[in-house]
């Protein structure tokens, strides 16, 4: 087997996911992303339905024309995105005619890489998407949740590898362990496990740092037949996000492996990264000391940011570890579903709920209901039946106890929304996203490039001064080298400019 590992990165998808709960706009992406593309990365995950509405609703982005950016500042690597097979967005189901349409409008912003996620483990229900996907020329990824319950047993896991080989053939296999709850002796079995159903796929191996021992994890998967791993680099690495790609390509380097990055590129990155931290005033990931309640609760880092912040919205700061503990009792009455998109924000919101009105289920949205129902797909085990009973009997329940999902062409759905002659992806975002937040979106205009480089620390204090409104000129000085900016007032119509001189 050759020594040489594989880096995906996922600074700019779960990084700032996990630790900045979504919070990056892409000019913040695009000032840096030439020098990403100099890394040498198998890809760089970039979007999943989440970071669509974020992009939407945080910055009025299109978060396809974020894409389209990013593979024009970026050549060579090719960028990622995520697709599950019932929901886009938010929490409805949709119609398989929505979900090719975002597949294809993912492809056509310039994606090479697509992720088939189904995290219940209905993965012969994604055969249809992942032909679609070769027809598209896409590359396909597929992550194996891992999650410790009754049924996620290593038997368990090797079955549902040799199914997913055997009905998507997919171009990686890769173990997510996005709740960080992989041990060292746990990945020492797990691994050979997956290896034994893959057959001759790649395996990758992406993992959290909830309790710790993600780096430690990454050497095992690695020394037992992984060679893709999916890393994030600091400041977006550590803490609930995934290991660093700094640490996990040092240790790597020294057991003998050969790790395909440049370095250099690498901490270019890494220094532009946080230097948007420290200017917006985000959080650092940090390293973390061993925590055996994150290995007992099992909370995805992008569940936990954002239930924080769910929490702190309502005034509920006080009441996470009752919020919590209920997640854990609902995960076996729901049939033990694993704490991820979107499962996990249903569970998140019901179990505030629970928490909150003092009665478990007495108040359930529609989108537990349904869940329950089996509209999200066939749970992994079934469903306790007393809750079923409960959640059935709600008033709001009659809706959904029949509903079967409507098959509506995309024809069918352009008439309904009422648009003629939208492109298809004006389109699929009116389908899945509320209007008001895609006028707003549109109406914003384009996407501006226009955030300053923080790997070169004097180009950014000099575009940041040339932002002030108070100054007239900017001048820099240094040993045989001296640069001054003087503003002055452009045409009518025009903004004011600068014009520089250097002696």
């Amino acid at each position: 087997m050759s020594n040489e590992v594989r880096f995906v990165d996922q600074t700019i998808r779960d990084g700032h996911q996990s630790l900045w709960a979504m919070r990056m706009s892409t000019p913040m992406m695009l000032a840096i992303a030439p020098v990403m593309d100099e890394a040498g990365y198998e890809f760089v995950q970039l979007i999943g339905g989440g970071q669509v509405s974020a992009a939407m609703y945080n910055y009025r982005e299109n978060a396809f024309d974020r894409m389209r950016l990013l593979v024009k500042a970026m050549p060579h690597t090719p960028l990622g995105f995520g697709t599950p097979p019932k929901t886009i967005g938010g929490f409805q189901v949709m119609p398989d005619s929505v979900r090719d349409l975002w597949m294809r409008c993912c492809a056509d912003a310039g994606a090479g890489w697509i992720g088939l996620n189904e995290f219940l483990g209905n993965y012969r229900d994604m055969s249809g998407m992942a032909e679609l996907s070769r027809k598209l020329g896409l590359k396909i990824n597929v992550p194996m949740v891992f999650a410790i319950t009754p049924l996620h047993t290593d038997e368990w896991y090797t079955r549902k590898a040799a199914e997913i080989a055997q009905s998507l053939k997919p171009d990686n296999i890769w173990i997510k362990d996005s709740m960080g709850l992989l041990t060292p002796e746990r990945t020492r079995t797990l691994v050979p496990a997956i290896l034994t159903g893959i057959g001759d796929i790649p395996l990758g191996f992406h993992s959290h740092c909830n309790t710790g021992l993600a780096p430690l994890c990454y050497l095992e998967a690695v020394r037992l037949g992984a060679r893709v791993v999916h890393t994030c680099l600091p400041p977006l690495a550590n803490g609930t996000s995934l290991a660093s790609a700094f640490n996990v390509e040092r240790n790597l380097s020294l057991l003998g492996y050969q790790p395909m990055v440049n370095r250099k590129a690498m901490e270019a990155e890494s220094a532009h990264f946080m230097y948007v931290a420290r200017r917006e005033g985000k959080p650092i990931g940090e390293p973390v000391e061993y925590d055996v309640s994150q290995a007992t609760r099992g909370m995805a880092g992008g569940v936990i940011s954002n239930l924080k912040y769910y929490l702190e919205q309502r005034g509920l700061e006080n009441r996470w570890d009752d919020v919590v503990d209920d997640i854990q009792v609902m995960c076996k009455e729901w049939g033990y579903p694993p704490n991820v998109t979107p499962y996990s924000q249903i569970m998140n919101v019901q179990a505030v709920l629970n928490v909150s009105v003092g009665e478990r289920y007495k108040v359930a949205p529609d989108e537990t209901i349904r869940y329950l129902l089996g509209h999200f797909g066939r749970p992994p085990a079934p469903i306790d039946q007393n809750v079923l009973d409960k959640v059935s009997s709600l008033p709001q329940a009659k809706l959904f106890l029949k509903w079967e999902q409507p098959q509506p062409s995309v024809e069918d759905l352009r008439k309904q929304i009422g648009r003629p002659g939208i492109s298809d992806e004006e389109l699929l975002l009116r389908i899945c996203y509320p209007q008001q937040h895609v006028e707003a979106m549109y109406a914003a205009g384009p996407i501006v490039n226009n955030y300053p480089r923080g790997d070169k620390p004097l180009l950014a204090l000099i575009t940041e001064l040339t932002t002030r409104k108070d100054a007239s000129h900017v001048r820099v000085e240094k040993t045989g080298f001296s640069l001054t900016l003087r503003k002055f007032r452009a045409k009518q119509g025009f903004p004011e400019l600068y014009r520089g001189r250097a002696g």
